[in-house]
Order: C-alpha cells, then structure tokens, then sequence
C-alpha cells in the first residue's frame, strides 16, 4: 500500500500542474466571472421553463412548451433516474467552466499516454499539446459544450481499447466502460460516431498484426470484451440512448414522410440530413494547411487585418478618413476559404505537426497504421464536397453517417491523432532501442521537408494561391479592384507572417533535439525548452481569439437575454396559456422568444420534424390560419424606429377548440397541403387511418359547449368540458405518440394527430375532465436497466480488484 500511495504522488502532481494551467488560462473565473459562450446562451433560453419547473416544484420535466410549440427536453438537459455515471462525470469536473473542459482535455490525454508507457513528463507535454489546440479552445468560447465534454473523453475510451488489445482484458475492460460511459454521458452523438470510425481503424490494424502473427483467438477475446463493455456502457446510459433514439426518428434527423417540398417539387427520401446541409461545413483542401500555419487561410471570418494593411493604405489614398477606413477594412474578412463561417484556424501548432512527421520515420507496427489512417480518414472527410468521391460514399452507404452535419469537425480525430504521433515520436527519440544515427536520419529528413515546404509557401505563397474570397465581388463592385487587391495582399501578408513564425518554431524544435543527439542538451533541458516552445506557440494563437475580453459577470449568463419593450407588453397578459412568434429575431434560430414565452421557434440542431415542415410550408408565408391553430396571441415585430413592438393577434383558436367537421385524407402529402386554406377553427384535417376512434362526431355542432384549459403544467393540462353531443376536439399543442397520454375522467382515451401537427380527442356528450399527462415509458424503462448495469459494473469492479488483490499476495513484489 505505501508502495502504491508513493507512486501516486507524481501523478497528483501533474494532475495540480493541469488544474493550474487550466485555471491560469481562464484565469477570469477566478473573478467570479463566465465566459461569454454563444450556444450557451440560446440553450439557457430553451431551457428556461423546464428549470424554471424543476427550481419551484423539485420535480423533473420531460416535455417543454417553450420552443417549437412543444419538445420534449431529452436533448435539453433532462435529469434522468438512476444516472449514477453522470454524478461521477460531475465530479469529475469540480473546476468552474470553461476551465473544467479543458482540465478533463489534459487528464485524458495524460492517461492515455501512460497507458502507451509514455514517461510522465512527456506525457504531460503530450496532455498540454492537446488540450491547448486551437479548435479545443475555440469551441469553449462559442459553447459548444457537449462537443468539447466527449472529445475529452475520447483518449480515455482509446486507453481502454489499446488495454484490451494489449492483452490487459480486466482493465482494458473496465476504464472501457467507464469511459465509454463518460463518452455517451457528454451527449454529444456526432463526436462519439468519429470516435468509433477512429477506433475501426485501429481494430483493422490489430486484426491485420493478429493475422500475420497467428494470434487471432486472443484477437477476437479482446473484441468480444470491449463489445461487453460497450454493451454496458450503454446501459449506464440506457435512458439518454433510448430517449434520444424515440425523439431522433421524429425530429429533422429522421425520415420524413412527405414526399413534396413546400414548391411542389418532388422531395428527395432519405432517412438522415439533407446533402446541402450535411456539407454546408466542408473544409477546404488548401485550408487544411491551417494545421500548421494557422493563418494561411487569413485566421478566422472576424479575423483583423495585419498592423500594416494595404487596404487601409489603399482606402486613405482613396480619400477615406482614418476612422471610416478601419471600419471599412474591419468589414472585409481577412478569411478566403470556402466555408460559411469560421471562428478560427483548426491549429495543431508547428511543434506537434513536426513532431508528429518525426513519428513517422521512428514508430513501427500497428500503432502506426492506426495513427496514420485515423488521420488521413478524418482528414479526407472533412473536405466534405470538396472531396465528393469519398463524401458521397459515406453519405450513401455507411451507416448513421448522414445523421450529422459540419463534416469539417471530423477534424477532431486528426486534432487528437496528431498529438499522440508527436508525443511517441518524442519518446522514441529518448529510446535507447532505437540507433542515433537513425534517430538522426528522422531528424533531418522531417526537418527538410516540413522546413523546405513552409520556406516555400513564404517565398512563393503569392503566386501559388489566389487568395480570393467569395465576397470580394461584393467589395469590387461598392469600392473599386485596387482596394480588393490590397485586402489580398493583407491576406499575403497574415500568411507569410504565420509561416516564418512556425518555420521558427519548427526550427527550434529540431535545434534542441539535434543538440540533445550531440549530447550537448541534456534530457530534462531538453523536455522544459519543448515545453516552452509548445505553450509560446498553442497559448499564442489561442490567445487571438479566446482571452479575458470573452468573459462577462456571471449575471450576464444567467439571465442573457435583455427585455425589451415587446417582452414586456405580452408578460403583462399572464391570464392564459399562449404561444408567441418572434419575427424580429430569427424565428428559427433564436430562443429569445423561449426564454420569455411559450414560442412556436427556437433554436435546436435537431428540431421536431413535422414542426420544421410546418416552418417551411407556412409559416414562412406567414399562413394566418396555421398561426391560429398554433394559438399565437402574439407576433413580436419591429416598429418604424427599429425597437421590438407586440402585436396582438385577436383570430388565435386558443388552447382547445371543437370542430363541426372532419376533412379525412390519404397520406401526409394531402395533411399538410389541406392546412393551405382550411378554416381550422371549423374544419379538423385527420388521416383515414384514425377514422374508427371518430364515431358519432363528423359533422355534429354544439353552439353550446365548451373546452377549457384549467389547470396548466408543462408535462400536465387539464381541461373542463361540457356538451350536449359528441364532440371532437382539437388542442394547439404537438402531437407526440411515445409520451403523451390523454384521459377522460380519469380514464386511458386514445387520442390521434390532426391538422398534421396537433392532438385530437373524440369527447362523448356530457361533462368531463380532460387530462393531458406526458408519461414517457422509456424514461422508466430505462432507469431501470441503468440501475441494473450500475450495480452490475460495481459487482464487476470489486470483483476485479479482489482478483488483483489477490495476485498480488501469490505473487508479492520482492
């Protein structure tokens, strides 16, 4: 025991050197202040009346009413029963955010890295070069939380799976488990489906080495062990899994059933995104040299013009005044890739990428397969359009694949696979196995060509690239030719300036290293000057686009959104339950309106499917009577000074609403094309299929009953009913079969979609209590199989470590 408490205490060293270069980073949350994250705030805002609830009542919400007319919360931050892994992912991350992340970058990394037998200070080195990479940090700033939880948790998982194919099951088994756990605990399905691309090449490299070794029995017991810890990994987390499944399939990212757009052209059928959206974020061929030189492709869309700008230059001598020239150039996008929007360069830094080509010269057998083909995959792919070939394939034929967008963030498995190279490129150069001169040879080999090509790029770049931007036609035409090829020559100049600064670098990596093999630098001067090198070069650039200037007190990320005089004016009107459309901000990408009210918008990368078709179809148009049916009482619009005025509408249906009569149809297409101009206050849409649990309702009225919504909760409606017939109802509220239960009297009634969005109920005559319960089995169903597979991975565990005691006593270290 005092053996194991002694050999700890370097690693709990190094894990106070992370939480301090973490802290020291964002040393602002030290203040008491937040980072100001874009995403974050929008989520707040679709948040808002399921926390509101949980905060008042002490209870859970599945279902909210403030984004989309209706969602249920499974991809907004739903607590779930039984979800033990998730309390231990919060412990994990004890620091204040963003410096939680950012710490879990560099345990990670650090863990895997002993598991490779990495020494502990290269190791450590190994953690800062990926936890400080550009596109690591950035995310942070925009808040793409999710994103940046399961990256940190892909070293930990690829730990468990190299155990395993070390031949180490028990424990390859178990830190599987757990952080694969931790993985699908992040929530954040697209980064964990790279991951699992990233881990087929490196079960092909495997199989290939089992293979030509004979050794395809042991091969195989790995799978078979790393399949039993993914099984239970996901029962850990069996409740999201399943959740997010049921609500995937009804939502953007499922099959549609229509099979016309809203122009009456055919719709392509697929089951997953559309092509245009899939590679909207296709990352240049040219632009991939990012990685390296991290503003060849002019930095980021907001990226500022050089200190000595030509196009500064050039609008003075155009007659411009100072002030009205920096707006001008600060208007131009130094950036000249493809892309639609880029935050900042996705920068490796020069020392990993030179590091990592030294790698290829010095480490051998499947390690090395792995690494090389997990880059170059994640690498092609994320050329997305620019690459078709291999895009098209993907799209086409592998599975789950056209579920997700940004094709460029595949770039992550490269962000991850490049540190790893260089950190074992660096440990073979200490290795006392591998001859000098060949240690040697790599050296100078790496150095040539990577020093070679970026010698080339500074003294050629300006006449091998154009360095045009697809909005320089929009500047030629207000300003003139000249001035945009003085914002070229800007864009020159950003390049030049970043190559010589990591030909720089790379030199002075090779220096050290090429003096270390003299012998003219020892080891640990060797491992501090790479340290320093390291940090001058990620912190230098991270710097540029995340630094205390993003961060605001903590209130201004509690409550985001500012009120304005709209706001205010419908919060006044608090005597009913009501939806709102906001048309000053973008509808469908803001949750302003969700933070205040019960909106029909919101912002969400997988929105309710038939509620998006509804968007495209109608609302767009601004249909009035699709507005009424989704009973919005008030659209926010801009007056004629520019500020956010509520307008009224008095036609909204309201929450409930009796028909005379029922419109029956075949299909979706006729569904949603019946809406065009239909009097839904009159008149329900329903398809056939539904025709028996309408008996005794078409064409009956009632000028004498009455629906009343009485008592409101995002999860529960009721409402009091009375007529003298039959009636069929219909409630401005979505239609979701896996949750929503409806009750007459305390009674199970099912109840049917109309008007292709909303819920419907055939009423008999008399006086009734309604009820709207939503009643998801999946979250019961899977509390308990992740309680199940909890306590059988704590059976499992204290199994594992008996066993380990246990050989420890037959086997005593001498």
């Amino acid at each position: 025991m005092q053996n194991l408490i002694r050999g700890l205490w370097p690693h709990l060293l190094v894990l106070v050197v992370f939480v301090l270069a973490s802290l020291i980073y964002f040393n602002p949350v030290l203040q008491g202040k937040t980072i100001f994250q874009s995403d974050i705030v929008q989520y707040i805002g679709m948040a808002k009346e399921q926390n509101d609830f949980r905060e008042a009542t002490g209870d859970e919400t599945y279902w909210t009413n403030s984004a989309f007319a209706g969602m249920p919360t499974y991809q907004l931050g739903a607590k779930y029963p039984h979800n033990y892994i998730k309390k231990l992912d919060l412990l994990f991350r004890f620091l204040p955010r963003p410096a939680d992340y950012l710490f879990l970058y560099f345990v990670g990394f650090y863990i895997l890295m002993r598991v490779l037998k990495v020494k502990m200070p290269l190791a450590a080195l190994g953690a800062l070069a990926f936890g400080f990479s550009t596109y690591l940090i950035i995310i942070l700033g925009v808040g793409h939380n999710a994103k940046a939880h399961a990256i940190a948790y892909m070293p930990l998982v690829l730990s468990g799976v190299l155990l395993c194919f070390r031949g180490r099951l028990m424990w390859g088994f178990l830190l599987t488990t757990i952080a694969l756990a931790l993985e699908l605990v992040a929530n954040h399905f697209q980064m964990t489906y790279y991951l699992g691309l990233l881990l087929v090449c490196v079960g092909v490299a495997y199989f290939i080495q089992a293979t030509k070794e004979k050794q395809l029995k042991p091969y195989f017991k790995s799978v078979g062990v790393l399949l039993g810890a993914a099984i239970l990994a996901a029962g850990l987390n069996s409740t999201n899994l399943m959740a997010t499944k049921e609500y995937a399939d009804t939502s953007t990212r499922g099959k549609s059933e229509l099979t016309i757009n809203p122009d009456g052209s055919t719709k392509q059928s697929t089951s997953g995104l559309d092509y245009d959206y899939i590679t909207e974020y296709s990352y240049g061929i040219a632009e991939s040299l990012n990685l390296y030189i991290s503003r060849f492709m002019g930095g980021g869309s907001a990226e500022e013009a050089p200190k000595k700008s030509k196009a500064f230059d050039e609008l003075l001598a155009m007659g411009a005044s100072p002030s009205d020239a920096r707006q001008i150039v600060g208007q131009v996008p130094m950036y000249w890739g493809d892309q639609t929007y880029v935050a900042a360069p996705a920068y490796v830094g020069a020392v990993v990428v030179f590091l990592a080509l030294l790698s290829l010269f010095l480490v051998k057998g499947p390690m090395r397969w792995w690494l090389v083909s997990g880059f170059l995959l994640s690498l092609l792919l994320s050329w997305g359009k620019n690459f078709p070939i291999l895009t098209d394939f993907f799209i086409s034929y592998v599975p789950l694949y056209n579920k997700f967008r940004a094709v460029s963030s595949i770039q992550v498995i490269l962000e991850l696979v490049l540190p790893i190279m260089g950190t074992l490129g660096l440990m073979k150069m200490f290795s006392e196995e591998i001859a000098t001169e060949l240690k040697r040879k790599a050296l100078i080999r790496s150095s040539a060509i990577l020093g070679g090509l970026t010698a080339l790029f500074y003294l050629t770049g300006g006449s091998l690239f154009s360095f045009s931007s697809p909005y320089d036609e929009f500047f030629i035409e207000r300003i003139g030719l000249p001035f945009v090829d003085a914002v070229r020559e800007d864009r020159l100049s950003l390049m030049k300036t970043d190559a010589l600064r990591s030909l720089v670098l790379m030199l002075a990596v090779a220096a050290l290293l090429w003096f270390f093999l003299k012998e003219k630098v020892r080891e640990p001067v060797l491992i501090g000057g790479l340290t320093l090198l390291l940090l001058i070069d990620l912190i230098g650039v991270d710097r540029r686009y995340i630094n205390e200037d993003d961060f605001v007190a903590a209130r201004v990320m509690k409550e985001p959104f500012q009120q304005n005089g709209a706001n205010m004016q419908i919060l006044e009107d608090d005597q009913d339950y009501y939806r709102v459309l906001d048309n000053v901000n973008d509808p469908w990408n803001s949750a302003q309106a969700s933070y205040y009210h019960h909106s029909i918008g919101g912002y969400h990368a997988a929105k309710p499917g038939r509620m998006q078709d509804i968007y495209e179809f109608y609302i767009t148009e601004g249909n009035v009577g699709v507005l009424n049916m989704l009973n919005v009482r008030y659209i926010i619009a801009q007056n004629q000074n520019g500020g956010a005025v509520a307008q009224r509408n008095p036609f909204a249906n309201g929450n409930a609403w009796l028909v005379d009569r029922v419109e029956l149809v075949d299909n979706a297409d006729q569904e949603i094309l019946a809406l065009d101009s239909l009097n839904t206050k009159t008149t329900a849409v329903v398809r056939k299929e539904h025709n028996e649990l309408l008996p005794g309702v078409k064409g009956l009225h009632d000028s004498l009953s009455t629906i009343e919504l009485t008592a409101y909760r995002p999860d529960h409606m009721v409402y009091d009913f009375k007529a003298q017939k039959d009636q069929l109802a219909v409630f401005s509220d979505t239609y979701y079969e896996k949750g929503w239960n409806a009750y007459i009297d305390g009674e199970l009634t099912p109840h049917f979609r109309a008007n292709y969005l909303l819920r419907a109920l055939a009423i008999p005559a008399g006086e009734h209590q309604i009820e709207f319960r939503f009643e998801p089995v999946v979250i019961k169903r899977g509390g308990m199989i992740s309680l199940g597979s909890s306590v059988l991975f704590v059976l499992l565990f204290a199994w594992s470590v008996y066993r380990w005691k246990k050989e420890e006593s037959a086997n005593p270290t001498p």
